[in-house]
Formats: structure tokens, C-alpha cells, sequence
């Protein structure tokens, strides 16, 4: 598929509490289904430890791969968020209070007659030379330094902040998909199926199954760029469950006349 333009992602959410469990990541799947509109195939997610050289090593290895890097997580005001510190050292850059971020935060505090502490000063740490990424819902900024998006860890605010960003990416062609109900369960359809996929290299092919009662099914979803690869893949998968179909009929009658 020369002719589409495919642009790729990775996500590294960060933090103790998604490993231990603690915490349920909502992140991920919110961001999954942003890009795909969007035509950006995200790729590869890694979850870290609020462990500097954790962050540095992930976070080096997928801005090399994909044209862009989100993070979630550990830009807070407390001792463990590290994220501004680990992202400084990947980019071998010093973590410095930015000017802006920090004019943003104390005129928030101001207004709400609240101390602009150390701990809160902290949230304004970043990269030097990183481009803010505003925050609409509670003031401190994520940040962008080359191809990697740095954003909290609080679905409110990562949403928010995924908002302000998506406009601003480069997007490829929209990936395609169509959903085709099959009644039989991948022992059937796995030899036939994977014929297809071969058959059809513009496609992606994935089979969902399904257990309801006593009986095994599948979703059988074709994905693709070109609608017209989708259609002709879709029209032999079609073509498969019919045979299997006619198959299973012919081997049921045998049975009955014995």
C-alpha cells in the first residue's frame, strides 16, 4: 500500500500504582481510539515503574521507533513524579522551572487563595526548550520536546490535554474496518481464514471468538485502507463460512441416513 500514508505511535503510561494494580489504566484505550480515527496506528503501549532509568530506557527505544511518543503519569507535584527528570535525561537535556509554566500555576493558586508550594512549584518542571501542552482542567501544563508528548496520568486531564494535541499531529490514511458475524468457532475457520490473510497482504484479519451457551462463534473483522481490499477480502471470507456451511450440512444429512 505505497500509496497511503501510515503515521505511528507508542504510549508509555507510567507509574507503580498501574503495575501493582492500584490503579485501573483508562488512558490507553481512550487514546487507542483517538489515533485510529485520526489515522495514526498506535503501535506498541509499555507500562514502567516510577523508575528513572526505566523511563529513560523505554522512552528512548519507542521515540526511535514511532514518529510519536505519548506518556501519561508522574508529572505531579510529589517525590515520585519523576517523568520531567527521566524525559530531561532521555533527551540529555537539564529539567528546569519553566518561566511560563510557573507564571501559569502561581496565578492560579493566587485565585484560589491557596500556597504555591514547593511540592506545587515542582509541576512546572520540564525540558528545556519543551513546548507546553495546555491543561484546561486543572492549570499545570504537559509538555512536547521532539517527537514525545508528555501528559498527567488523571484520565480528566490526559483527555483533556490528548484534545488540545490531536489537532496539531500529522495523520495518515484512516484505517478501515468491516465486521462479518461468523456462526462457527476457529477450529473451523483458522486453516480457510488464514488462507485469506495470505491472499489479501493489503488487510489486516482478525478473528473475536465467542462462546454463548454450548456453542463457539466469531467476529471475523477485516481492516484495512483501501476499501476495495476490504470488500474483496470480506467477499472470500464470506465465500468461507458458505463452504464450511454446505460442508457441515452434507457431513449432518450423511449421518442422518446412517
Amino acid at each position: 500500500m505505497s500509496h497511503d500514508t501510515v503515521v505511528t505511535a507508542a504510549m508509555l503510561a507510567i507509574g507503580d500504582e498501574l503495575l501493582s494494580g492500584r490503579t485501573k489504566d483508562k488512558n490507553i484505550g481512550h487514546l487507542a481510539d483517538l489515533l485510529t480515527l485520526s489515522g495514526i496506528d498506535l503501535k506498541e503501549v509499555r507500562i514502567v515503574a516510577d523508575d528513572e532509568e526505566a523511563i529513560v530506557e523505554a522512552l528512548n527505544a519507542l521515540r526511535a521507533r514511532y514518529d510519536y511518543v505519548f506518556t501519561s503519569g508522574g508529572i505531579g507535584p510529589t517525590h515520585d513524579d519523576i517523568t520531567a527528570d527521566a524525559i530531561s535525561k532521555a533527551f540529555d537535556l537539564p529539567c528546569e522551572y519553566d518561566e511560563a509554566a510557573m507564571m501559569l500555576l502561581a496565578d492560579m493558586y493566587r485565585r484560589r487563595e491557596m500556597e504555591f508550594t514547593e511540592a506545587r512549584q515542582r509541576m512546572a518542571r520540564m525540558p528545556r526548550g519543551a513546548v507546553h501542552i495546555p491543561n484546561p482542567v486543572s492549570t499545570a501544563p504537559g509538555f512536547i520536546i521532539g517527537n514525545v508528548y508528555v501528559m498527567a496520568g488523571v484520565p480528566q486531564v490526559f483527555q483533556a490535554m490528548i484534545d488540545n494535541v490531536l489537532p496539531t499531529l500529522r495523520t495518515g490514511t484512516p484505517v478501515l474496518s468491516l465486521a462479518i458475524a461468523c456462526p462457527y468457532g476457529e477450529g473451523d475457520i483458522g486453516t480457510p481464514l488464514a488462507a485469506i490473510q495470505k491472499a489479501h497482504p493489503d488487510t489486516s484479519i482478525g478473528s473475536y471468538p465467542r462462546y454463548i451457551g454450548q456453542k463457539f462463534s466469531t467476529e471475523i473483522v477485516v481492516r484495512g485502507r483501501a476499501q476495495a481490499a476490504i470488500d474483496a477480502a470480506g467477499a472470500e471470507v464470506h465465500a468461507m463460512i458458505d463452504a464450511i456451511r454446505r460442508k457441515k450440512d452434507i457431513t449432518e444429512n450423511h449421518s442422518a441416513e446412517a
